[in-house]
């Protein structure tokens, strides 16, 4: 069979059969190429390959009808002939990095002496230069010149090119709108990131649930699974953002029932703001009592008179589901009542121009 492959072509081909030591590949001749197994194999013996899977190759040496391909450069298939034909066609090569050198280190690519810069070394993180000296690691070669006396090496180039590749994957994986799961891999003030298939997306607070979150330390760790829905997704920036929120029930469902118009209930103060008190009615479901509706002065600075976490009682005036809006007023006592009517009753013939307020009017009793 006349062999019509160069060394370091390229082929993509499918995988048809796997054997104990051997991958057969298809190349649509008479005679089928293999890979050595062992370039598919990690640390703990397992296969990252099967029968049917598209893989990328690149062609090494023919024995007879035997056309062996290999998926990176290494050892005795390393000769200086397939490290420059290596180069020309943007081969990977497996190197041995020996030691550390000034302005980066040593990398034995089979019996090739070769540099490989500091900034060439890792992909985004980055670690200590003994962390890589005595690894077996995957290089492009970058430059290739006297014959091989002066190869520059890129271990970074191979990383971000995988990066690129598997990014490629999730993005038609994971699009707008899917649910995904993934781990708890960092936590900051602004949210958390999780992990999906080695990619971080971004779980923003507001987004973690409809109860609002001030530490997200207190409802998420480092490690746990959650299920999230990708509600943004920037693949070109590497941005996506999930939410955990849109997954849950909305809490405003049902709520008009649950409070109609007259309802008594206390609650406790979430929030003060300057225009009124934000009461917590259920989960995740606050009402507003507007400071118009208060026994306090005009022009009072609310945060000096209530703090959250304080109860009140509150009567209900008005829902408004579709606005999330629900409008409260205080459930004044009984003495406050029967005070008021006096003082209005005895004020009735006063007209000092202002609508009457009863609680205002008690307070300048």
């Amino acid at each position: 069979m006349k062999n019509q492959f160069e060394p370091g072509q390229m082929v993509e081909t499918t995988v048809v059969a796997i054997s104990s030591d051997t991958v057969f590949i298809d190349l649509g001749l008479k005679s089928e190429g293999f890979v050595d197994k062992s370039e598919f194999t990690d640390d703990a013996g397992n296969v990252s390959i099967k029968e049917g899977d598209r893989i990328k190759v690149y062609f090494a040496s023919a024995t007879k009808d035997e056309l062996h391909f290999t998926t990176k450069l290494a050892g005795q298939n390393a000769g200086k002939d397939m490290l420059e034909s290596a180069f020309q066609n943007g081969v990977p090569v497996e190197g041995h990095v020996t030691q550390e050198i000034k302005g980066g280190f040593e990398v034995m690519v089979g019996s090739t002496r070769a540099f490989c810069p500091y900034s060439q070394m890792g992909y985004r993180e980055r670690k200590e230069a003994a962390e890589y000296v005595g690894k077996h690691l995957t290089f492009k070669i970058q430059e290739y010149k006297n014959e091989g006396k002066n190869i520059v090496l890129s271990n970074r180039a191979i990383l971000a090119a995988e990066a690129e590749e598997k990014k490629a994957v999730l993005a038609q994986k994971l699009q707008l709108g899917s649910v995904v799961k993934g781990t708890v891999s960092r936590i900051e003030s602004y949210g958390a990131f999780v992990n999906i298939e080695g990619f971080e997306a971004l779980l923003p607070v507001s987004e973690i649930s409809h109860v609002r979150v001030n530490d997200v330390h207190d409802v998420l760790k480092i490690g746990q699974e959650v299920e999230a829905k990708i509600i943004r997704a920037d693949w070109a920036k590497e941005k996506v953002s999930l939410s955990t929120k849109v997954l849950e029930a909305d809490p405003w469902d049902g709520i008009k029932a649950k409070f109609p118009v007259g309802t008594r209930i206390e609650g406790k103060i979430s929030r003060v703001a300057d225009f009124g008190l934000f009461i917590n009615l259920a989960p995740a479901v606050d009402g507003l009592v507007h400071i118009s509706k208060l026994p306090v002065e005009r022009n009072t600075n609310l945060k000096k008179v209530y703090k959250a976490g304080d109860s009140i009682a509150v009567t209900v005036d008005k829902v408004d589901t579709d606005e999330k809006r629900i409008s409260l007023s205080p459930i004044v006592s009984s003495e406050e009542e029967v005070n008021a009517a006096e003082y209005q009753k005895a004020h009735a013939s006063d007209d000092d121009g202002e609508t009457y307020n009863p609680f205002a009017a008690l307070l300048k009793k």
